[in-house]
Protein backbone atom coordinates (compact mmCIF):
# COMPACT_ATOMS: atom_id res chain seq x y z
CA UNK A 1 0.00 0.00 0.00
CA UNK A 2 1.24 3.42 -1.08
CA UNK A 3 1.67 6.27 0.93
CA UNK A 4 -1.36 7.74 -0.39
CA UNK A 5 -3.28 4.97 0.34
CA UNK A 6 -2.45 4.88 4.01
CA UNK A 7 -2.88 8.43 4.23
CA UNK A 8 -6.67 8.01 2.95
CA UNK A 9 -6.74 4.89 5.78
CA UNK A 10 -5.71 6.68 8.28
CA UNK A 11 -7.80 9.59 7.77
CA UNK A 12 -10.95 7.31 7.47
CA UNK A 13 -9.68 5.81 10.53
CA UNK A 14 -9.31 9.23 12.14
CA UNK A 15 -13.10 10.28 12.18
CA UNK A 16 -15.08 8.10 13.52
CA UNK A 17 -12.14 7.74 16.77
CA UNK A 18 -12.27 11.27 17.23
CA UNK A 19 -15.87 11.36 17.25
CA UNK A 20 -16.02 8.76 19.76
CA UNK A 21 -13.66 10.21 21.71
CA UNK A 22 -14.71 13.60 21.88
CA UNK A 23 -18.61 12.09 22.26
CA UNK A 24 -17.08 10.43 25.75
CA UNK A 25 -15.64 13.63 27.21
CA UNK A 26 -18.31 15.42 26.50
CA UNK A 27 -20.81 12.96 28.07
CA UNK A 28 -18.31 12.89 30.85
CA UNK A 29 -18.36 16.87 31.56
CA UNK A 30 -22.67 16.48 31.54
CA UNK A 31 -22.32 13.73 33.94
CA UNK A 32 -20.08 15.96 36.10
CA UNK A 33 -22.08 18.95 35.96
CA UNK A 34 -25.11 17.53 36.94
CA UNK A 35 -23.48 15.24 39.92
CA UNK A 36 -24.22 12.26 38.11
CA UNK A 37 -22.37 8.95 38.60
CA UNK A 38 -19.50 9.19 36.06
CA UNK A 39 -18.20 5.62 36.58
CA UNK A 40 -21.23 4.11 36.95
CA UNK A 41 -22.68 5.53 33.95
CA UNK A 42 -19.84 4.13 31.60
CA UNK A 43 -20.24 0.70 33.05
CA UNK A 44 -23.98 0.47 32.78
CA UNK A 45 -22.96 1.45 28.84
CA UNK A 46 -20.14 -0.41 28.42
CA UNK A 47 -21.09 -3.83 29.47
CA UNK A 48 -21.86 -6.50 27.40
CA UNK A 49 -25.95 -7.18 26.97
CA UNK A 50 -27.75 -9.54 27.77
CA UNK A 51 -28.95 -12.75 25.37
CA UNK A 52 -32.87 -11.03 25.47
CA UNK A 53 -31.04 -7.29 24.92
CA UNK A 54 -29.24 -8.82 22.01
CA UNK A 55 -32.20 -9.88 20.39
CA UNK A 56 -33.66 -6.69 20.91
CA UNK A 57 -30.68 -4.71 19.63
CA UNK A 58 -30.57 -6.76 16.21
CA UNK A 59 -34.46 -6.37 15.96
CA UNK A 60 -34.48 -2.51 16.63
CA UNK A 61 -31.47 -2.70 14.41
CA UNK A 62 -33.03 -4.01 11.28
CA UNK A 63 -35.75 -0.99 11.42
CA UNK A 64 -33.54 1.58 12.08
CA UNK A 65 -31.67 0.74 8.67
CA UNK A 66 -34.47 0.47 6.95
CA UNK A 67 -35.25 4.16 8.00
CA UNK A 68 -31.70 5.53 7.47
CA UNK A 69 -31.36 3.86 3.98
CA UNK A 70 -34.74 5.90 2.94
CA UNK A 71 -33.24 8.86 4.23
CA UNK A 72 -29.29 8.45 3.04
CA UNK A 73 -31.48 8.09 -0.38
CA UNK A 74 -32.30 11.57 -0.28
CA UNK A 75 -29.47 12.69 0.98
CA UNK A 76 -26.87 11.61 -2.25
CA UNK A 77 -29.49 13.38 -4.29
CA UNK A 78 -28.47 16.77 -2.16
CA UNK A 79 -32.21 15.99 -0.88
CA UNK A 80 -32.68 16.25 3.50
CA UNK A 81 -35.94 14.18 3.33
CA UNK A 82 -37.82 14.55 7.05
CA UNK A 83 -40.86 12.88 5.80
CA UNK A 84 -39.69 9.78 6.35
CA UNK A 85 -41.99 9.21 9.79
CA UNK A 86 -44.85 10.29 8.21
CA UNK A 87 -44.62 8.16 4.71
CA UNK A 88 -43.70 5.09 7.27
CA UNK A 89 -46.61 5.65 9.38
CA UNK A 90 -49.44 5.93 6.07
CA UNK A 91 -47.26 2.98 4.43
CA UNK A 92 -47.80 0.81 8.03
CA UNK A 93 -51.70 1.55 7.67
CA UNK A 94 -52.31 0.75 4.68
CA UNK A 95 -50.43 -2.42 4.61
CA UNK A 96 -51.90 -3.60 8.06
CA UNK A 97 -55.66 -2.70 6.23
CA UNK A 98 -54.51 -4.61 3.06
CA UNK A 99 -53.07 -7.82 5.27
CA UNK A 100 -55.64 -7.66 7.98
CA UNK A 101 -58.66 -8.14 5.28
CA UNK A 102 -56.89 -11.61 3.99
CA UNK A 103 -57.32 -10.80 0.33
CA UNK A 104 -54.98 -13.20 -0.61
CA UNK A 105 -53.69 -16.46 1.16
CA UNK A 106 -50.12 -16.31 3.51
CA UNK A 107 -46.50 -15.53 1.81
CA UNK A 108 -48.51 -14.13 -0.70
CA UNK A 109 -50.80 -11.60 1.33
CA UNK A 110 -47.39 -10.57 2.67
CA UNK A 111 -45.91 -9.95 -0.41
CA UNK A 112 -48.29 -8.27 -1.86
CA UNK A 113 -48.56 -6.13 0.98
CA UNK A 114 -45.34 -5.12 1.40
CA UNK A 115 -45.70 -3.79 -2.08
CA UNK A 116 -48.72 -1.98 -0.79
CA UNK A 117 -46.72 -0.02 2.03
CA UNK A 118 -44.25 0.53 -0.97
CA UNK A 119 -46.70 2.18 -3.03
CA UNK A 120 -48.01 4.45 -0.78
CA UNK A 121 -44.99 5.88 1.15
CA UNK A 122 -43.89 6.65 -2.23
CA UNK A 123 -47.32 8.06 -3.24
CA UNK A 124 -47.22 9.88 0.16
CA UNK A 125 -43.06 11.32 -0.84
CA UNK A 126 -43.96 12.40 -4.52
CA UNK A 127 -46.11 14.65 -3.20
CA UNK A 128 -43.46 16.59 -2.12
CA UNK A 129 -41.20 16.15 -5.37
CA UNK A 130 -43.51 17.32 -7.31
CA UNK A 131 -43.99 20.74 -4.89
CA UNK A 132 -40.46 20.97 -5.62
CA UNK A 133 -39.97 20.53 -8.91
CA UNK A 134 -43.06 22.45 -9.78
CA UNK A 135 -43.29 25.16 -7.50
CA UNK A 136 -39.76 25.36 -5.44
CA UNK A 137 -41.01 24.56 -2.23
CA UNK A 138 -38.36 22.92 -0.20
CA UNK A 139 -38.67 19.83 0.55
CA UNK A 140 -37.52 20.55 4.29
CA UNK A 141 -40.80 22.30 4.61
CA UNK A 142 -43.11 19.96 2.34
CA UNK A 143 -41.61 17.09 4.29
CA UNK A 144 -42.38 18.42 8.17
CA UNK A 145 -45.99 19.45 7.01
CA UNK A 146 -46.71 15.88 5.68
CA UNK A 147 -45.65 14.11 8.82
CA UNK A 148 -48.25 16.29 10.39
CA UNK A 149 -50.59 15.61 7.87
CA UNK A 150 -50.20 12.18 7.35
CA UNK A 151 -50.00 11.67 11.43
CA UNK A 152 -53.49 13.27 11.67
CA UNK A 153 -54.88 11.30 8.55
CA UNK A 154 -54.19 7.60 10.06
CA UNK A 155 -55.36 8.71 13.05
CA UNK A 156 -59.19 10.06 11.29
CA UNK A 157 -58.70 6.65 9.18
CA UNK A 158 -57.98 4.49 12.27
CA UNK A 159 -61.50 5.34 13.74
CA UNK A 160 -63.12 4.22 10.75
CA UNK A 161 -60.61 0.75 10.02
CA UNK A 162 -59.97 -0.13 13.83
CA UNK A 163 -61.40 -3.11 15.80
CA UNK A 164 -61.29 -2.82 19.85
CA UNK A 165 -58.94 -4.42 21.59
CA UNK A 166 -60.13 -6.45 23.93
CA UNK A 167 -59.17 -6.14 27.73
CA UNK A 168 -57.63 -2.70 26.67
CA UNK A 169 -58.24 0.97 25.77
CA UNK A 170 -56.23 0.42 22.75
CA UNK A 171 -57.97 -0.14 19.11
CA UNK A 172 -55.96 -1.29 16.01
CA UNK A 173 -56.57 -2.83 12.70
CA UNK A 174 -57.57 -6.18 11.85
CA UNK A 175 -55.07 -8.34 13.83
CA UNK A 176 -53.32 -10.41 10.80
CA UNK A 177 -53.90 -14.16 10.37
CA UNK A 178 -51.68 -16.26 11.57
CA UNK A 179 -50.97 -17.45 7.82
CA UNK A 180 -49.98 -13.90 7.01
CA UNK A 181 -47.30 -13.69 10.02
CA UNK A 182 -43.45 -13.70 9.47
CA UNK A 183 -41.86 -16.54 11.39
CA UNK A 184 -39.06 -15.06 13.85
CA UNK A 185 -35.83 -16.64 14.11
CA UNK A 186 -34.94 -18.26 16.73
CA UNK A 187 -31.87 -18.24 18.77
CA UNK A 188 -32.39 -20.76 21.85
CA UNK A 189 -29.45 -22.47 20.43
CA UNK A 190 -26.92 -19.99 20.31
CA UNK A 191 -27.94 -17.51 23.07
CA UNK A 192 -30.31 -18.86 25.44
CA UNK A 193 -33.29 -16.93 25.07
CA UNK A 194 -37.01 -17.30 23.92
CA UNK A 195 -36.97 -14.22 21.93
CA UNK A 196 -36.74 -14.24 18.45
CA UNK A 197 -35.37 -11.65 15.56
CA UNK A 198 -37.52 -10.39 13.05
CA UNK A 199 -37.45 -12.89 10.15
CA UNK A 200 -37.47 -9.90 8.05
CA UNK A 201 -34.19 -8.79 8.85
CA UNK A 202 -33.23 -10.19 5.70
CA UNK A 203 -35.97 -7.43 3.83
CA UNK A 204 -33.35 -4.96 5.36
CA UNK A 205 -30.65 -6.94 4.33
CA UNK A 206 -31.82 -6.85 0.51
CA UNK A 207 -32.39 -3.48 0.65
CA UNK A 208 -28.90 -2.33 1.53
CA UNK A 209 -27.45 -4.77 -1.25
CA UNK A 210 -30.34 -2.93 -3.41
CA UNK A 211 -29.01 0.53 -2.24
CA UNK A 212 -25.69 -0.42 -2.55
CA UNK A 213 -26.00 -1.50 -6.29
CA UNK A 214 -27.90 0.69 -7.17
CA UNK A 215 -25.77 3.80 -6.27
CA UNK A 216 -22.91 2.21 -7.61
CA UNK A 217 -23.28 -0.05 -10.07
CA UNK A 218 -25.85 1.80 -12.38
CA UNK A 219 -25.95 4.30 -14.19
CA UNK A 220 -28.97 5.92 -12.80
CA UNK A 221 -27.14 5.99 -9.59
CA UNK A 222 -24.19 8.07 -11.13
CA UNK A 223 -27.12 10.36 -12.00
CA UNK A 224 -28.44 10.83 -8.76
CA UNK A 225 -24.96 11.06 -7.09
CA UNK A 226 -23.61 13.63 -10.15
CA UNK A 227 -26.78 15.64 -9.46
CA UNK A 228 -26.73 15.88 -5.83
CA UNK A 229 -22.95 17.10 -6.20
CA UNK A 230 -23.49 19.74 -8.64
CA UNK A 231 -26.79 20.32 -10.22
CA UNK A 232 -25.33 22.32 -12.98
CA UNK A 233 -22.66 19.98 -13.70
CA UNK A 234 -25.17 17.05 -14.24
CA UNK A 235 -27.24 19.48 -16.69
CA UNK A 236 -24.20 19.67 -18.43
CA UNK A 237 -23.98 16.58 -18.74
CA UNK A 238 -27.52 15.83 -20.22
CA UNK A 239 -29.19 15.03 -17.03
CA UNK A 240 -32.59 15.91 -16.58
CA UNK A 241 -32.63 17.35 -12.50
CA UNK A 242 -36.20 18.13 -12.31
CA UNK A 243 -36.84 14.04 -13.06
CA UNK A 244 -34.12 12.71 -10.72
CA UNK A 245 -35.74 14.83 -8.18
CA UNK A 246 -39.16 13.03 -8.18
CA UNK A 247 -37.36 9.63 -9.04
CA UNK A 248 -35.09 10.20 -5.56
CA UNK A 249 -38.24 11.14 -3.69
CA UNK A 250 -40.15 8.62 -4.61
CA UNK A 251 -37.47 5.70 -4.37
CA UNK A 252 -37.04 7.32 -0.64
CA UNK A 253 -40.43 7.48 0.06
CA UNK A 254 -40.70 3.68 -1.05
CA UNK A 255 -37.61 2.66 1.33
CA UNK A 256 -39.84 4.48 3.76
CA UNK A 257 -42.83 2.28 3.24
CA UNK A 258 -40.71 -0.53 4.23
CA UNK A 259 -39.73 0.90 7.81
CA UNK A 260 -42.90 -0.56 9.53
CA UNK A 261 -42.92 -4.03 8.08
CA UNK A 262 -40.89 -6.14 10.86
CA UNK A 263 -43.05 -4.57 13.32
CA UNK A 264 -46.10 -5.27 11.28
CA UNK A 265 -45.46 -8.81 10.34
CA UNK A 266 -43.41 -9.73 13.18
CA UNK A 267 -44.49 -8.34 16.43
CA UNK A 268 -47.70 -6.17 16.38
CA UNK A 269 -49.81 -8.06 13.91
CA UNK A 270 -52.02 -4.73 13.19
CA UNK A 271 -51.48 -0.93 13.05
CA UNK A 272 -52.81 0.49 16.48
CA UNK A 273 -52.57 3.94 18.29
CA UNK A 274 -49.67 2.50 20.06
CA UNK A 275 -47.42 2.59 16.84
CA UNK A 276 -43.85 3.20 17.63
CA UNK A 277 -43.21 6.83 16.67
CA UNK A 278 -40.05 8.55 15.85
CA UNK A 279 -38.29 5.83 13.54
CA UNK A 280 -37.83 8.37 10.72
CA UNK A 281 -36.18 10.98 12.69
CA UNK A 282 -33.65 8.15 14.15
CA UNK A 283 -32.82 7.18 10.73
CA UNK A 284 -31.91 10.65 10.19
CA UNK A 285 -29.37 10.40 12.91
CA UNK A 286 -28.32 6.55 11.72
CA UNK A 287 -27.85 7.90 8.55
CA UNK A 288 -25.68 10.76 9.64
CA UNK A 289 -23.73 8.71 11.84
CA UNK A 290 -23.29 5.61 8.99
CA UNK A 291 -22.40 8.39 6.28
CA UNK A 292 -24.97 6.80 4.00
CA UNK A 293 -22.79 3.86 3.69
CA UNK A 294 -24.80 0.87 3.24
CA UNK A 295 -22.40 -0.87 5.76
CA UNK A 296 -21.13 2.30 7.75
CA UNK A 297 -25.29 2.81 8.52
CA UNK A 298 -25.49 -0.98 9.59
CA UNK A 299 -22.75 -0.18 12.19
CA UNK A 300 -24.82 2.80 12.91
CA UNK A 301 -28.31 1.07 13.51
CA UNK A 302 -26.62 -1.67 16.13
CA UNK A 303 -25.37 1.27 18.04
CA UNK A 304 -28.41 3.07 18.16
CA UNK A 305 -30.26 0.04 19.11
CA UNK A 306 -27.54 -0.62 21.73
CA UNK A 307 -27.97 2.52 23.54
CA UNK A 308 -31.89 2.22 23.42
CA UNK A 309 -31.29 -0.82 24.85
CA UNK A 310 -29.26 0.07 27.53
CA UNK A 311 -31.17 2.69 28.77
CA UNK A 312 -33.65 1.32 31.20
CA UNK A 313 -30.23 -0.01 32.88
CA UNK A 314 -28.90 3.35 33.80
CA UNK A 315 -32.08 4.24 36.08
CA UNK A 316 -31.47 0.79 37.80
CA UNK A 317 -27.95 0.46 38.06
CA UNK A 318 -27.27 4.22 37.86
CA UNK A 319 -29.74 6.18 39.35
CA UNK A 320 -29.17 8.23 36.41
CA UNK A 321 -32.84 9.49 34.22
CA UNK A 322 -32.81 7.03 30.64
CA UNK A 323 -32.98 10.41 28.91
CA UNK A 324 -29.64 10.02 29.50
CA UNK A 325 -29.28 8.00 26.20
CA UNK A 326 -30.65 10.86 23.78
CA UNK A 327 -28.35 13.27 25.08
CA UNK A 328 -25.50 10.76 24.14
CA UNK A 329 -27.15 9.54 20.72
CA UNK A 330 -27.06 13.49 19.84
CA UNK A 331 -23.66 14.26 21.11
CA UNK A 332 -22.69 10.99 18.81
CA UNK A 333 -24.57 12.35 15.98
CA UNK A 334 -23.01 15.84 16.23
CA UNK A 335 -19.43 14.56 17.09
CA UNK A 336 -19.38 12.76 13.96
CA UNK A 337 -20.43 14.99 11.66
CA UNK A 338 -17.98 17.87 13.36
CA UNK A 339 -14.97 15.15 13.07
CA UNK A 340 -15.82 14.20 9.38
CA UNK A 341 -15.82 17.47 8.51
CA UNK A 342 -12.28 17.88 10.19
CA UNK A 343 -10.88 15.65 8.90
CA UNK A 344 -11.90 15.93 5.02
CA UNK A 345 -10.63 19.59 5.60
CA UNK A 346 -7.44 18.28 6.77
CA UNK A 347 -7.27 15.88 3.75
CA UNK A 348 -7.70 19.07 1.20
CA UNK A 349 -5.04 20.66 3.18
CA UNK A 350 -2.68 17.53 3.02
CA UNK A 351 -3.19 17.20 -0.93
CA UNK A 352 -2.46 20.78 -1.29
CA UNK A 353 0.60 20.24 0.59
CA UNK A 354 1.51 16.97 -1.48
CA UNK A 355 1.07 18.80 -5.03
CA UNK A 356 2.72 21.77 -4.00
CA UNK A 357 5.38 19.71 -3.03
CA UNK A 358 5.72 17.88 -5.99
CA UNK A 359 5.36 21.10 -8.30
CA UNK A 360 8.37 22.83 -6.33
CA UNK A 361 10.37 19.51 -6.92
CA UNK A 362 9.50 19.58 -10.76
CA UNK A 363 12.25 21.16 -13.19
CA UNK A 364 11.76 23.76 -14.94
CA UNK A 365 11.29 23.18 -18.67
CA UNK A 366 14.53 23.59 -20.71
CA UNK A 367 14.04 27.06 -22.80
CA UNK A 368 17.95 26.61 -24.93
CA UNK A 369 17.51 27.92 -27.78
CA UNK A 370 14.69 29.94 -27.58
CA UNK A 371 15.04 33.69 -28.93
CA UNK A 372 13.99 35.92 -26.01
Amino acid sequence: MNSANLRKAGLALAAPVLAILVAVALTTLILLAAGDPVLAVWQVLFKAPLPRQVVAILNEATVLYLSAVAVAIGFKMGLFNIGVDGQYRIASFAAAVFAGANFLPGWLNIIVSILVAMVTGALWALIAGLLKVGRGVSEVISTIMLNYIATYLVAYLLKGAAVKVEGSNATSTQVLAESSRVPGISVQAWLGTGREIYGLIFLAILVGIVYWFMLGKTRFGFDLRATGASQTAAVASGVKVKRMVVMAMVLSGASAGLVGMPLLFGQDYAYGDTVQAGLGFAGLSVALLGRNHPVGMAFAAVLWGYLSQLSNGLQISAGVSDKLVLIIQGIIVLSVVIAYELVRRTGIAMEQRRVARELAATPAPVTEGVPA
